[in-house]
């Protein structure tokens, strides 16, 4: 008689031990997986290299710095005249160069006198060239009388086109105009306190004329 053994069914912990073996084919796809996910860190860690602006591409965009180019003043090219030893306290208050322009005379002025100005002077700057400037500066004894004075300035010098304050720091000493003039001028006319300053040359350069004129 054959002896014909029946193996017995898996239960238990056999079952266990051949449920966990995986076929060649789950093998592969692990391996696959594994190839894959080291592919995309290589690839990652690469474009991080070679190109920086990777790692911030989620990032917020940084403001690019704004840089300001400022152009040097302007200096005379022409030597300004020799001031006298003798000059009063206003007549040392008008410069001997506005940017590029240089005082080339300084003279005793009368008009403004008769408007009652304690002391004037007519000044002429020039940079070397077709710029001159005319000026005339008067001192009044208030800031009320020279304020009386820069209207009757003003509206001799014809309709402005631009006008404001002026300021010694924050506060306000009087008020400028400018308008246009023929031949290409313009005319500046401000007050500071008691003092009232009128300059005529290139339309052009007068508004920086009077914005660099110390007094």
């Amino acid at each position: 008689m054959t002896d014909q053994r029946v193996n017995p069914p898996r239960t238990g912990a056999t079952a266990s031990v051949a449920a966990r073996k995986a076929s060649p084919a789950v093998y592969r796809r692990r391996r696959l997986v594994v190839f894959v996910g080291l592919l995309v860190v290589v690839l990652v860690l690469v474009g991080g290299f070679v190109w920086p602006g990777f790692w911030r591409a989620g990032a917020t965009p940084q403001p690019v710095p704004t840089v300001t180019v400022t152009a040097a003043v302007p200096t005379p090219t022409v030597k300004a005249m020799e001031r006298a030893g003798d000059e009063t306290a206003f007549q040392k208050a008008l410069p001997s160069a506005v940017l590029q322009f240089a005082l080339g005379a300084l003279d005793e002025a009368e008009e403004p006198k008769e408007q009652g100005a304690l002391e004037a002077w007519t000044a002429e700057y020039a940079d070397g060239g077709p710029g001159e400037i005319a000026l005339v500066a008067g001192q009044w004894a208030t800031s009320d009388e020279a304020a009386t004075a820069a209207v009757a300035w003003t509206k001799a010098a014809g309709e402005a086109d631009r006008t404001g304050d002026v300021k010694v720091g924050k506060k306000v000493v009087g008020q400028y105009a400018i308008a246009p003039a023929k031949g290409g001028k313009a005319v500046v006319v401000w007050q500071n306190g008691t003092a009232v300053i009128r300059a005529t040359g290139p339309a052009d350069t007068m508004e920086d004329f009077y914005a660099a004129f110390p007094l």
